[in-house]
């Protein structure tokens, strides 16, 4: 345990909790992916691919974390994993907040050409994905990182003059 907490410059048990709840996000989302791929097999084929997926998207994230560590400016690496999880809750949580907004404003699939309804979905999703980073940024503590992320993405955009 000692090696782990060392290795992820853990200096207090309470930041155990991030390596923790970033195995289980990793966890449930082998679930759900070996579930979309093999619904009509049964639990134990889905079990069992599962916990290949696991270990796959663990491989993937700690070659993600190598390759980002000296790219993003953190104090320790365990923060690293606070980073991924707001990143993945940010890009849920727009999921479910655009849709509706979308049913709101009476833009349905129905009603309107797919494609067309598709770069409105994507360009809904982008305006809340850039409000609720900053907000999940600022939740887990990290709001000075989100900030200037989110400051880097607008400029990408072309949206250079409101930061300057």
């Amino acid at each position: 345990m000692e090696k782990f907490k060392k290795h992820w410059e853990i200096q207090h048990n309470w930041q155990l909790l991030f390596p923790f709840f970033g195995l289980l996000i990793l966890g449930y989302s082998a679930i759900k992916i070996s579930n979309a791929l093999l619904n009509e097999y049964g639990l134990a084929p889905i079990l069992s691919v599962s916990i290949v997926i696991f270990f796959l998207l663990l491989k993937l994230t700690l070659f993600l974390f190598k390759k980002l560590e000296t790219k993003w400016v953190l104090d320790y690496k365990w923060e690293m994993i606070r980073v991924f999880m707001v990143f993945a809750f940010t890009g849920t949580s727009s999921l479910f907040v655009g849709r509706p907004i979308m049913v709101l404003m009476g833009i349905t699939k129905e009603n309107l050409n797919p494609i067309l309804y598709w770069f409105l979905f994507i360009i809904i999703g982008l305006v809340f994905y850039q409000i609720l980073l900053v907000t999940f940024g600022w939740l887990f503590g990290q709001f000075k990182f989100f900030w200037e992320f989110e400051k880097k993405m607008l400029r990408r955009l072309g949206l250079k003059r409101f930061f300057d």
